[in-house]
């Protein structure tokens, strides 16, 4: 049997609030292999992002071990550090939030190209427009600007974004989180269907057990930065053995399934 593309073992984090300093995170550990989702779940304030943030060095983890593809993660530095960021990407909730607002589609994935040098100056408006294609968003859309399209618009825009550096692993920080039912749905199809044809591994973080139920294989519970609960997600929602995951499971939405786990092994 191969070894996870991503390990996490006692993975701490501190932060200070008040004056004192609270525990984010407290031996969070789990394993994801290629072509797999995990969904993270959990309260708000569980420590769900936090662990997104340390996966992708946007903070600094104080204690744990985090292994991408049999490397320290957190050792890297420099221009390792750079490399390692081309195969594993993140999806935020709002695109605005985390991109320029006043910059064209093009120019967002132009970007990648360009600093991880995937394609050469003159290919990139074909690369670009293969690129919307494999979201579903047509070629035409590259010159228009971030804030002038739909919130559905922007998340697959920002999935394309992502999938420039060809990752083997995503972060999807409640990257649903903030579209309205049916395209919530419309993004899930799309994901699984990436995932299909690419082989791609996500980390799906997100509050929703509805969302998590659509697209996940497994599933692990967070709450007060530790992992209570893990399993397959079917197993998981169907008998929750910890409290938070009773009342996660309690307040689940129905969403469309979808067909997403025929490509992890």
């Amino acid at each position: 049997m191969s070894a996870p593309l991503l390990e996490v073992e006692g993975l701490e984090k501190r932060f200070a609030r008040g004056g004192e300093g609270f525990a984010a995170l407290d031996g969070v550990g789990f394993a994801i292999s290629c072509g797999e989702t995990l969904a993270l779940v959990g309260p708000s304030g569980s420590g769900k992002s936090t662990v997104a943030r340390i996966l992708l060095r946007l903070v600094e983890a104080d204690a744990g071990s985090v292994r991408y593809d049999g490397t320290d993660l957190l050792g890297l530095e420099g221009t390792a550090l750079r490399a390692m960021r081309a195969r594993l990407q993140m999806v935020f909730q709002d695109p605005l939030a985390a991109f320029n607002p006043r910059a064209t589609v093009a120019r967002l994935l132009d970007d990648p190209l360009r600093i991880h040098r995937i394609v050469p100056r003159g290919e990139r408006t074909k690369a670009i427009a293969s690129l919307l294609e494999r979201v579903g968003l047509p070629a035409e859309l590259a010159g228009r600007g971030v804030h002038e399209i739909s919130g559905g618009q922007r998340q697959r825009v920002a999935i394309a974004r992502a999938l420039a550096t060809k990752p083997s692993l995503i972060v999807l920080d409640e990257a649903v989180a903030a579209l309205d039912v049916l395209v919530r749905a419309d993004v899930l199809r799309l994901l699984a269907e990436l995932q299909r044809q690419e082989g791609v591994a996500y980390l799906f973080i997100s509050h929703d057990l509805g969302a998590v139920r659509a697209i996940a294989h497994r599933v692990a519970i967070m709450d007060a930065g530790r992992i209570v609960e893990q399993g397959e997600t079917s197993a998981v929602i169907a008998a929750p053995t910890s409290a938070t995951g009773r009342a996660l499971v309690a307040a689940a939405p129905e969403l469309p399934r979808i067909a997403a786990k025929e490509s992890a092994s």
